[in-house]
């Protein structure tokens, strides 16, 4: 497996992780109102990251890169 593949794999999972974590903390804790502003942006943050990552492991991204990768495999020497 390429170094750019563990990469990918790796920060998807701390993304997905960390947004479960997020949530389970934000469902059980209570939060100050002196920091409310500042979790908002933050859960925002995540969730558009953890958007992002389903969709490429899951949506037309991953059948793409697939492709790539069954083009590139395929290629006759000439």
């Amino acid at each position: 497996m390429k170094t750019k593949n563990i990469f990918q794999y790796l920060l998807g999972g701390v993304i997905v992780v960390g947004f479960f974590l997020l949530l389970y903390f934000l469902i059980f804790s209570g939060v100050p109102d002196t920091n409310k502003d500042l979790l908002n942006l933050v859960v925002g943050a995540l969730i558009g990251s953890f958007a992002t990552v389903v969709g490429y492991f899951y949506g037309s991204s991953a059948g793409s890169a697939a492709k790539t990768e069954l083009m590139v495999n395929n290629k006759k020497p000439e």
